[in-house]
């Protein structure tokens, strides 16, 4: 069940930060401003593109409206370099290996490109962590892409290797559900989509990715402790805003990119300077693998 309001809000927006404010209030009013910006009632799948992946947004199609996400409600500005501000609004180009021929949403596929995202490390708290995934239902999104820039647990998939997110672990020790709510992980990284994905790329591995609170990198004892309960892929985004996802409905795929091998794997020391420069390498060839999953959804 979903706390997605059809409603256009009327009314002051919300301060998203009092606790007495209903977080899906401002998601209301952010879906309503972007709706009036772009001119599109209602986009269909929705993408939050991390380290090396922004490039997959100028191969989607036509740029219909382009926003700076801080002027939204509940939106802050990105801290991160390598992450982009704006928020665009893209009509998809549909592949015509897509089970219809234009795609499982009609001849009029719209994307919501998220290239804000705030990280839980930045402590404006969960809720804005949460907004945009939120703001993304309300405006009508069914299928949401996260992808990120993660370290890898594994000597197979080096630097440059992405891989589909078959489940999570969240150590952050935070939701972004509050009070009793009580959703249903299980399968929450879409089996339908990872099949998908892997008719475009046969090549796809599988991993489960470890959400750390950051925005320290990981030990090496606490690389081994991910390992040890499951994990293959660490990083600080992603599972909160998959969670999130769930609770309004929306059918999730997730994508993590290798930036580097996590601590203790690999010799080097870490640094995001490395993050940065892993994602440039493999940006126009993970840029293309995601431009087409999304044209075949």
């Amino acid at each position: 069940m979903t706390r997605v309001s059809t409603q256009a809000p009327t009314g002051p927006v919300p301060d998203i930060d009092d606790p007495a404010t209903d977080p899906f209030e401002v998601a209301a009013f952010a879906a309503h401003r972007i709706a009036e910006i772009t001119g599109i009632a209602r986009h269909d799948v929705a993408l939050v593109l991390g380290s090396g992946w922004g490039g997959a947004a100028d191969l989607l199609g036509e740029t219909v409206a382009e926003v700076d996400a801080a002027e939204l409600p509940g939106f802050s500005r990105p801290v991160v370099p390598g992450h982009g501000g704006t928020i665009r609004s893209v009509r998809v180009d549909h592949s015509a290996l897509a089970p219809t021929g234009e795609g499982a949403y009609g001849a009029d596929t719209y994307a919501l490109v998220l290239g804000a995202r705030t990280h839980y490390y930045e402590g404006r708290g969960v809720r804005r962590v949460a907004h945009p995934v939120r703001t993304a239902a309300a405006a009508g999104v069914r299928t949401l892409v996260l992808t990120n820039g993660c370290g890898g647990l594994d000597l197979g998939a080096p630097a440059g290797t992405p891989v589909l997110i078959s489940d999570h672990i969240n150590l952050t020790g935070a939701s972004p559900l509050e009070g009793a709510t009580f959703v249903d992980l299980t399968d929450l990284y879409s089996p339908r989509l990872r099949e998908l994905a892997r008719r475009v790329d046969p090549s796809l591995g599988e991993g489960v990715y470890v959400q750390f609170r950051g925005p320290h990198y990981e030990t090496p004892a606490e690389v081994r402790m991910a390992h040890t309960i499951g994990g293959s892929l660490v990083g600080m985004s992603t599972a909160l805003e998959a969670i999130a996802a769930r609770h309004v409905g929306l059918e999730v795929l997730g994508i993590s990119l290798v930036t580097n091998l996590a601590a203790g794997i690999s010799p080097e020391p870490l640094s995001h300077a490395e993050v940065i420069e892993a994602g440039i390498a493999a940006g126009p060839r993970i840029s293309a693998l995601l431009a087409e999953i999304v044209r075949q959804l």
